[in-house]
């Protein structure tokens, strides 16, 4: 059954445990440090429901009398994966990107590992049913869930097992007939103070001896012993939406997640102390390759949203005529239209996986290298066209509530094509995103979300289709030879003696 705002706020309330600025939160859609964002969150909810977005928001599944939303879809063929993006794009379109862990995102992964079930029954009939009966339940109950499948950095140098302490990471303490019992801790909890329930593995590759860290299972974020330790909230420390529009609204937040002993029952563990299958889990199924397109559909989104802010800048100061102004606005188009156009050309090129079609491996996985690459360039831009203009702007909303001030800034916040308060309004803006707290953590979480450059570059470089591109660097070669190229040097030689 699909949810509506009301509807998941109150599935919020639920007890978590959740932690900030040393105080234990009671409420997460009331406190302060996190009500606006819930709020954004559950209007997602609210447009899935609308009766003019039930075609484009949710479809039927054969096995269901209810609809679901499309973030559940299994495409059969190229066209129900487009139908699918054009919802992913549409949620995208009302936080402009930057909800990076929208509730689409782990569903797209377990849709994915769902695409690959037979993988999990040839390691595990009871975890393969485990995950198929995970899946209808996620997409019945329209659940957000959000996943932590990193562990902490602590000694890098060193595997899990190697720590100083071995439940650093969270780990198996105890196996019986009713489940597992888990201690440790893993990040980044993004939007775990949100979601209903959340997804626990390890995407990094771990090494013999870590086997007590081979885990995948999902729980509800509300099960005893678990705690979340949130981050600083950029929506708490914002003033008011005027002066900090973006980070008052769409802070997803961050957050430690620490497994206190917590109890997972075998109906959803998916995998218990395999490392190789921690690691099949999402490279030998599509979930890889699902999620992380759903990504590179979100940040289609978002490039084009911060291309409209570098065009605004541009037409604000009156100097969208610039031959030099254009020159940084078409490459910034041609940019955002590149990322628009990789997400297509992973659908275009994808392939069947067994009943289903999916996005182009590689295709992904070059827009993932490229987009990396090309975030923080579009972040500097901005700044470029901008220069000064984002900093000496009123130092609240409150200026604008003594007329004195208030006349002061209609003076000197001019704009050709704006007036004050409109310009004011709209550099706020422009800094919350790229120059902010806000905006300084959207830059790394765009860079690294999908792993360290080296990571993404290994998928892009294992991938690639080198056996054709070798082959035409061997057709090349084989057309001449030494003893070939001698006889016709010799000849020529021979010739141009002669013509003398």
């Amino acid at each position: 059954m699909l949810k509506n705002a009301a509807q998941h706020r109150r599935s919020l309330q639920d007890g978590r445990e959740v932690y900030i600025e040393g105080t234990r939160v009671c409420d997460v859609t009331t406190h302060s440090s996190f009500t606006r964002s819930v709020t954004s969150a559950c209007e997602l909810y609210d447009f899935q429901c609308a009766p003019e977005n039930v075609e484009l928001m949710t479809y039927q599944p054969a096995d269901s009398s209810a609809r679901a939303h499309r973030m559940w879809q299994l495409p059969g063929g190229y066209e129900e994966l487009k139908q699918r993006r054009a919802s992913l794009a549409a949620w995208s379109s009302l936080h402009a990107g930057f909800f990076g862990r929208s509730p689409d995102h782990v569903a797209s992964c377990i849709s994915g590992m769902y695409m690959g079930r037979e993988v999990f029954a040839q390691y595990d009939k009871r975890a393969a049913g485990a995950l198929e009966d995970y899946y209808r339940y996620a997409r019945d109950n329209d659940l957000y869930l959000t996943y932590v499948i990193i562990n902490p950095q602590a000694d890098r140098s060193k595997s899990a097992s190697q720590q100083t302490d071995p439940f650093l990471t969270a780990g198996i303490v105890d196996r019986d007939e009713r489940g597992l019992t888990i201690r440790g801790a893993k990040m980044l909890g993004t939007a775990a103070i949100m979601a209903n329930e959340v997804f626990v593995t390890c995407i990094q590759p771990l090494q013999p001896g870590d086997e007590r860290y081979a885990v995948s299972f999902a729980i509800p974020i509300a099960t005893e012993g678990l705690k979340i330790l949130s981050r600083r909230s950029y929506e708490a420390a914002a003033r008011s939406t005027f002066d900090h529009p973006f980070s008052s609204r769409y802070d997803e937040n961050d957050a430690l997640l620490y497994f206190d002993d917590v109890h997972v029952p075998w109906e959803r563990v998916f995998v218990a102390g395999d490392i190789a299958m921690c690691q099949k889990q999402f490279f030998a199924t599509p979930a890889h390759v699902y999620q992380n397109y759903q990504a590179q559909v979100r940040l289609a989104v978002k490039l084009k949203f911060l291309a409209g802010i570098a065009h605004r800048i541009a037409t604000l100061n009156a100097v969208i005529a610039f031959p030099q102004v254009r020159e940084t606005l078409g490459q910034l188009a041609a940019d955002a239209a590149m990322v628009e156009g990789l997400v297509h050309a992973m659908e275009a090129r994808g392939q069947m996986a067994g009943e289903y079609f999916v996005p182009d491996r590689h295709t992904l996985y070059a827009a993932q290298v490229l987009t990396q690459q090309l975030y923080p360039r579009f972040v500097d831009a901005i700044r470029d066209l901008a220069g000064g203009g984002m900093i000496m702007l009123p130092s609240s909303i409150a200026d604008f509530a003594d007329p004195r001030l208030r006349a002061l800034i209609e003076k000197t916040q001019q704009s050709p094509a704006a007036d004050a308060q409109q310009r004011v309004k709209f550099y706020k803006l422009a800094w919350d995103l790229i120059g902010s707290e806000f905006g300084s953590r959207h830059t790394q979480y765009e860079m690294f979300y999908a792993g360290a450059t080296f990571v993404t570059k290994g998928h892009s470089f294992r991938s690639y289709d080198w056996a054709g591109s070798t082959a035409m660097v061997d057709r090349a070669l084989s057309r001449y030879s030494l003893e070939d190229s001698l006889a016709d040097h010799l000849a020529r030689t021979e010739t141009v003696h002669a013509d003398r």
